[in-house]
């Protein structure tokens, strides 16, 4: 059974959507099978990865609004062990539209039972806010993961998400866990960056990852090629960042059948 996380903050600018991104990347380029959901309307996600999104084609908003299989809107990435559930501008109206659907903070749990077995992980990317499209993540999660930028207010918002997380494990998913905070956009010769990630480490503790994502160009340039970094360029800081990571995920959650690192770039 698949391991869901959720990817939210409602702080944008924070590396959310370049976290779920190569997250899954260095998932699938690691031959472990996962699944990219994007459930932000801006749909950065989507083209970041290099899926094209035509008229024709349907999206996450069709499985949350008209009750449209999961299964068929899955569509393949161009890693071998990847997919990808893209989303649309139209989902920009969904929280209205789900307003009067029965037990609406669930649809996307219900939607998500039929592919859970057919992945190790799922990514779900959430959009930066804390509406009904988060809690619907969130209710279908396992637990989040929150990226948090090594900047000045790193930490502003960050209690009114944690407050919502302590809300749906009351009233809506009694499991979610914090899979764990990841400090983006890291650079350990700034005095500052420093002083941020020790200060989240004192906030968060055992939570916060090892692994950094440091400032590199080639996380930057890379979705404007519509590519995760470990396809862009295999050899970059942002790659090795995000395999890093990947394999810490995989500590921590008991995986060991995943391919060596060294072979991968």
């Amino acid at each position: 059974m698949g391991r869901v996380l959720a990817i939210a903050n409602q702080k944008g600018g924070v590396g959310k959507t370049t976290t779920a991104i190569n997250l899954a990347a260095s998932i699938a380029a690691a031959e472990v099978s996962v699944l990219l959901i994007d459930i932000d309307p801006q749909a950065n996600a989507t083209s970041g990865i290099g899926t094209s999104i035509g008229d024709d084609v349907k999206t996450i908003y069709e499985v949350l609004i008209e009750n449209e299989d999961i299964e068929n809107i899955i569509v393949k990435s161009s890693l071998p062990y990847m997919d990808v559930v893209p989303s649309h501008i139209n989902l920009v109206g969904t929280e209205v539209e789900l307003i009067d659907v029965p037990e609406r903070e669930r649809v996307m749990k219900k939607a998500l039972m039929n592919v859970k077995h057919k992945y190790d992980y799922i990514i779900i990317d959430c959009p930066p806010s804390l509406g009904l499209i988060t809690l619907n993540s969130l209710t279908a999660s396992d637990a989040v993961l929150i990226p948090v930028q090594a900047e000045y207010y790193a930490l502003e918002g960050l209690g009114q998400l944690l407050n919502t997380i302590s809300i749906v494990r009351k009233h809506l998913n009694p499991s979610l866990e914090i899979e764990g905070v990841l400090i983006t956009m890291y650079d350990s010769r700034l005095r500052l960056s420093n002083q941020v990630a020790d200060e989240v480490k004192n906030y968060f503790k055992d939570k916060v990852f090892s692994t950094f994502i440091r400032r590199n160009v080639k996380i930057s340039e890379a979705p404007s090629h519509g590519k995760p970094v470990i396809l862009y360029d295999a050899q970059s800081i942002g790659s090795k960042d995000y395999m890093d990571l990947a394999h810490e995920l995989f500590t921590r959650n008991g995986i060991t059948h995943f391919a060596d690192q060294a072979s991968l770039v």
